[in-house]
């Protein structure tokens, strides 16, 4: 009986223990389940979801450039890859080594080549590897099996058309067709067109979300290729699909988006002048390089655009490069090669070089002197060669003597306001910017100068559709200060009136200055771009020209109290003003520095003004030029034609060319020549259609 009663004790013991684990066991499951499938259930159909849709990104294509009269200067050529898709090759081994055999054979790709391991799978590119057809279908097939994986890139029409005759005979192996940039007219145009190359690193996440693909989409990295990047660009398209565990596509799960091509433009170059100018800047360049028997200058400008539009008819930085040579790939040798040239090619030196300008920049100071009433018209100054002022940094100290010389030793007589300008007098000048004892008892001013200056154009970015551009420098005593912790000196004004000293420029402010004058005061926004076209045809962007300011209407110059102080009033440029500044270039064509130059009937429908501007840079220090009293000295030439009604503006430099009339100025007249010529064959042209 006692026992009895122990086992039914014993077997009671036992059931609660095994219903507790059963509860346990119960209430772990039933956690777990509203933990899968309630608390994270999101999360694994996500993960469900992402596993099993994809999105697959369609390429859009580039808008192509052409210049004003419609000839192509960029567009998308096609490219050919050939590919080879895993899951589609034979099923026999023998059979698929074959297909590697007769392919190895005809794109020059080793069937064996290289170790496969975990750095060099991580390391692997498509079409930038050292690896063979074998190695590269085995890393796709593990990744990626109904993917194509590029075997080879970039190969010709030829290659192409047999792969894909052989489809039959090679199962899997098949061609992709994807687009290039190609540069009908190279290096003619890089500097403004430029070229594209990889989605830069600094971009990678704010184009990712915008669509693109790194890796295959390519970004502008000079010229208008990527100052108008996002008009060309275009837009992705998007496909959203199922796909099966090893990556097949099954079907689309919503209505996919068409990708949407880049806009077109048409730029203001006119191509054929653009050849001309390029063309005329390296013979004259070349030159003076064959007669002097030294390589004096190898870095020049020319730009030639419509005064009145703005339209930037020609613009040539030299020397460039070949786009070209960057439209596949970007070489890392020939990349390299032209950026460590001490000319810098990739530079474009049209916009952004600063040089000082020299005498170019007198017509800063001219217009302000009469605008001012610092002297008049007739009022004739004595030039004897040289002036000496006392140059002093505080308005107290004693200061000491420094002569400001012309560059005719002999000096010019007396000489007024046109003989000023035609002659480019240094010492006429000099007493107009600075004033000089009673003969001009108060000069223009350092801060007058700088207004009269940016009124034309200088010392701001001149807004065109191109990167990098320089504004240039327009120096005063407070730039002075804070840079480089001095004084203005009494003849940092001098100096700075005749565009030396501090004045630094680019060469489109110089030829904004020229066309501004040219056209009675107005001037207007430079651009290259004449018009955008959708991929219809259909204009998206009309031309128009936009003109900044009228500094004959519009007030852009401060007005001064008797100690320079400006009074926060603002005045205009009076019309005689300008009327005299432009008959003051035209005698520089017909009696002044660009006499002996400029020599016909033609050539006397020019307006101009001649530019020696002396210099000392780290290149010249380098080549030991810098020698006191004998500065090495850059030539410009800015040009307006005609004189009374101008269609065309031109300006010429060339590094260390010496005196701008004879170096430069060549330049410029054949360039006009040229532009004429072109327009009385676009005229016969239309006569006979």
């Amino acid at each position: 009986m006692n026992s009895s009663r122990n086992y039914g004790h014993f077997q009671g013991w036992r059931m609660i223990v095994v219903l507790a684990l059963v509860a346990a066991v119960f209430v772990f499951y039933m956690f777990r389940l509203l933990s899968l499938q309630v608390i994270a259930g999101q999360v694994y159909v996500d993960q469900a979801n992402e596993n099993r849709i994809k999105n697959v990104s369609e390429p859009t294509q580039r808008g192509i450039i052409t210049d004003r009269n419609g000839f192509v200067l960029a567009r998308n050529a096609p490219s050919y890859n050939i590919t080879i898709t895993p899951a589609n090759l034979p099923a026999d081994k023998g059979a698929v080594q074959e297909v590697y055999r007769q392919l190895s054979e005809l794109i020059d790709i080793p069937v064996n080549r290289g170790e496969i391991n975990d750095e060099t799978t991580k390391a692997f590119k498509y079409c930038d590897n050292d690896m063979g057809i074998t190695q590269i279908v085995y890393i796709a097939d593990t990744n990626a099996p109904y993917t194509p994986a590029q075997i080879k890139c970039d190969v010709d029409e030829k290659t192409a058309l047999i792969v894909q005759s052989k489809q039959s005979d090679w199962p899997g192996v098949g061609v992709e067709i994807s687009t290039v940039r190609e540069y009908p007219t190279g290096s003619l145009t890089s500097e403004i067109i430029g070229f594209l190359g990889p989605i830069p690193a600094a971009l990678e996440e704010t184009l990712k979300e915008l669509g693109f693909v790194l890796g295959r989409d390519k970004y502008g990295y000079a010229g208008v290729e990527n100052s108008l990047n996002d008009i060309l660009s275009g837009t992705n398209g998007k496909r959203t699909v199922e796909v099966d565990v090893a990556g097949k596509e099954i079907r689309n799960i919503v209505e996919p988006i068409n990708p949407v091509p880049g806009n077109n433009i048409k730029l203001t170059i006119d191509s054929r002048l653009q050849n001309a100018a390029k063309s005329i800047l390296m013979g004259e360049i070349n030159f003076w390089n064959t007669y002097l028997n030294t390589i004096r200058s190898s870095n020049g400008v020319a730009i030639a655009m419509n005064p009145k539009t703005g339209e930037i008819l020609a613009m040539v930085s030299y020397p460039t490069y070949e786009n070209n040579r960057m439209a596949r790939f970007i070489p890392a040798y020939y990349y390299n090669q032209i950026m460590n040239d001490p000319n810098r090619p990739l530079f474009n030196h049209a916009i952004s070089a600063e040089h000082p300008p020299g005498s170019v920049f007198k017509m800063a100071a001219a217009i302000g002197a009469l605008n001012e009433g610092v002297v008049t018209p007739n009022q004739e100054l004595e030039d004897l060669g040289k002036i000496t002022i006392v140059q002093k940094f505080a308005e107290n100290e004693v200061g000491t003597p420094r002569d400001f010389v012309c560059y005719d030793r002999n000096g010019h007589g007396m000489v007024n306001f046109l003989r000023g300008v035609a002659l480019s007098c240094n010492v006429y000048f000099y007493k107009i910017g600075g004033g000089y004892e009673n003969e001009v008892p108060q000069g223009l001013g350092i801060w007058r100068i700088g207004d009269y200056a940016r009124a034309l154009g200088y010392g701001v970015e001149s807004g065109i559709e191109l990167p990098g551009e320089s504004s240039g420098l327009i120096p005063d005593p407070t730039w002075k200060r804070i840079q480089l912790g001095e004084n203005w000196a009494t003849g940092d004004t001098y100096i700075a009136t005749v565009g030396q000293g501090y004045v630094l420029s680019t060469p489109i402010q110089v030829l904004m200055s020229a066309a501004t004058i040219g056209n009675d005061g107005k001037l207007m926004q430079p651009t290259i771009v004449h018009e955008i076209t959708d991929f219809e045809g259909n204009v998206v962007q009309p031309f128009t020209p936009k003109m900044k300011w009228d500094i004959t209407v519009d007030p852009k110059i401060r007005i001064f109290d008797e100690d320079f102080i400006p009074t926060g009033e603002m005045k205009t440029v009076e019309p005689w003003v300008l009327k005299l500044a432009q008959e003051g270039m035209h005698e520089v064509i017909r009696n002044g520095t660009a006499t002996d130059e400029f020599i016909g009937d033609e050539a006397l429908k020019i307006a101009a003004k001649t530019g020696t501007a002396e210099y000392c840079d780290n290149i010249a220090q380098e080549a030991e030029l810098c020698q006191p009293g004998n500065w090495p000295s850059h030539a410009w030439f800015m040009a307006y034609a005609p004189y009374d009604d101008p269609e065309i503006a031109v300006v010429s430099f060339v590094y260390n060319g010496g005196e701008g009339a004879s170096v430069s100025g060549p330049v410029v007249r054949k360039i006009i020549d040229a532009y004429y010529e072109l327009k009385s064959i676009d005229a016969a042209t239309n006569m006979q259609q």
